[in-house]
């Protein structure tokens, strides 16, 4: 089963689990981080790194994120390039990730992530998405050492 940590603003992400628990009850391998005004990015990772423990059965974990670009997007995109199948989803909403619960249990962490993006279309997004429109920065010199 993929792992969830859902990270937000504020309270948002507290309150989308337990909107999830309240109706589908406890949910293993899920947690909940919440990026408060004043909080350190460097508490934030800390506090992203022990989600992503906590909730990585193996299978890999999606982090579930409010916007693209903000420190709670930033610190998991930074999570993700070390650890194998951890995907970044940006521009999330309750509905979508009801719909996509299920499905946790039977996809890959990079199914998950084509499916999540196209059900969340045009407001969800991808760090993977992101990084095929802006790919990485080649130094000329880097292509003609060949």
């Amino acid at each position: 089963m993929l792992g969830w940590v859902i990270t937000c603003h504020d309270d948002r992400a507290q309150a989308l689990l337990d909107r999830l628990e309240k109706k589908f009850g406890p949910l293993p391998q899920c947690r909940a981080v919440s990026f408060w005004r004043g909080l350190s990015t460097n508490m934030l990772s800390r506090m992203m790194c022990d989600a992503l423990h906590e909730t990585d059965s193996g299978e890999g974990v999606i982090f579930l994120t409010d916007s693209a670009g903000d420190a709670p997007y930033r610190v998991a995109a930074l999570m993700s390039h070390k650890h194998s199948h951890c995907e970044v989803i940006s521009g999330i909403s309750y509905a979508l990730i009801e719909k996509m619960l299920p499905l946790r249990e039977t996809l890959s962490s990079e199914a998950f992530r084509e499916m999540i993006v196209a059900e969340g279309f045009p407001e969800a997004s991808s760090l993977w998405h992101q990084q095929q429109k802006n790919p990485p920065f080649v130094l000329l010199h880097d292509l003609y050492a060949n």
